[in-house]
């Protein structure tokens, strides 16, 4: 693994654990070259995903991207950080079992918005606001009554 401090090819191996829930190797790791220590995740990869954005353009899935995006939904939300990562985990888990290697973005961005609001629903409805590209207030109103959601976070029964 290449140091990302000094960029030496080689790294020492120091500590490896699995994750809290298993789903992850943790390793903790030493440059030789100029002593930095840095921790590295390794998991379990089944297929290539490429996801198909909207515009027509092909880009390789990433895990990452998929982490920042939840997290900005999710910032500062009284939500469990394994909760988040088990949620994470299982998304990437079914992405990959769907059995096609090229996805479109529509069926991560359906998986996220479903996860979201089981798990959290001000996560959920922030995820939406972007995913769903909101441009005015009338869009979050008419997005809370769609979904039973009402302007002041009370969900509505019918």
């Amino acid at each position: 693994m290449r140091c990302p401090f000094c960029g030496h090819a080689e790294s020492q191996v120091k500590d490896s654990r699995p994750s809290e829930d298993g789903a992850a190797i943790r390793r903790r790791r030493l440059c030789p070259e100029c002593g930095g220590r840095f921790t590295t995740f390794e998991r379990v990869q089944l297929r290539e995903l490429t996801i198909l954005k909207r515009s027509g353009r092909r880009t390789p899935f990433e895990r990452e991207k998929l982490v920042r995006s939840i997290a900005v939904a999710t910032r500062k939300r009284p939500i469990e950080p394994d909760r988040v990562e088990r949620m994470i985990n299982g998304i990437v888990r079914q992405l990959e079992s769907q059995g096609e290697t090229e996805l479109p973005s529509s069926v991560v961005g359906e998986m996220v918005m479903k996860a979201l609001k089981s798990l959290d629903e001000v996560a959920y409805v922030r995820y939406a606001s972007v995913y769903r590209d909101f441009r005015q207030t009338e869009d979050f109103a008419k997005f809370l009554s769609d979904e039973g959601l009402s302007e002041d976070g009370v969900v509505e029964v019918e």
